[in-house]
């Protein structure tokens, strides 16, 4: 089959591997309920909302495959799209290369969405996936920066003052999101070539930023914040409350 004649699959892969300390102890991030429901699962309904969206690959952690593939079998999602469990690795990079080496072979443009934003708007996910099918190899939604952002000398010791070495123009500075958008072989390209240092890379689109390629930004959305600290799951439950007041779901 000739590429132009090969359809054009799209696929998502969300490393839900990491245990999420910064909410404190207990479950990891990604199992962590929201309105009842385990915010991995909102995070793959977010992503299965697209029409473009075919499969769904979350990376779970490498002891609890069989765990999450249960909580995914007991909630609906769209009959459309496919979903596969795989386990993760030790860093999200290492874990997103084992969701990436689970796709098949028809799968043409990949989104990386983080579990912890669970509450993106179909509209983002279709935006990253039209700039990819339009020829950008590496997308990402961002949004404007609305805080003054210094640049500081890290202090030594926790809690000491720092000094400002630098402040950026907030003109030019973006607040990047998630699902980031890739053309297949440029993100596993990017993969293969980039080290995998510390604690690996925690930003696909900055891989293929250092191979060279280009990377575009759409516009993002307020509603595709990273659920991190506690008070980002109170604000969470507001949206949802504020969705099903206005939906009716």
């Amino acid at each position: 089959m000739s590429d132009e004649a090969r359809p054009s699959r799209t696929a998502v892969v969300i490393p839900a591997a990491g245990r999420g300390v910064r909410l404190g102890p207990g479950a990891p991030k990604a199992l962590r309920a929201l309105n009842g429901t385990p915010m991995l699962v909102h995070a793959v309904r977010a992503m299965a909302a697209s029409r473009a969206v075919s499969l769904v690959v979350v990376v779970a952690p490498p002891d609890g495959a069989a765990e999450v593939k249960n909580l995914l079998d007991t909630h609906a999602l769209p009959e459309r799209t496919d979903y596969l469990v795989v386990p993760g690795g030790d860093t999200r990079q290492e874990s997103v290369r084992l969701g990436l080496d689970a796709l098949p072979e028809g799968v043409t443009a990949v989104l990386v969405h983080d579990a912890a934003r669970p509450l993106v708007p179909v509209d983002t996910v279709d935006a990253v996936i039209e700039a990819v099918r339009d020829g950008a190899v590496a997308v990402v939604p961002a949004l404007p920066v609305a805080d003054t952002v210094k640049e500081v000398e890290p202090a030594e010791k926790p809690g000491d003052p720092e000094q400002v070495v630098a402040t950026p123009v907030r003109a030019r500075l973006r607040a990047v999101q998630t699902p980031q958008g890739f053309d297949r072989d440029t993100l596993v390209n990017a993969h293969a070539t980039v080290a995998l240092t510390g604690e690996g890379a925690t930003d696909d689109a900055g891989m293929v930023e250092r191979l060279g390629a280009p990377v575009v930004v759409v516009p993002g959305h307020e509603e595709a914040f990273k659920v991190t600290r506690p008070l980002d799951l109170v604000l969470a439950e507001a949206v949802l409350a504020r969705r099903r007041a206005n939906d009716g779901f």
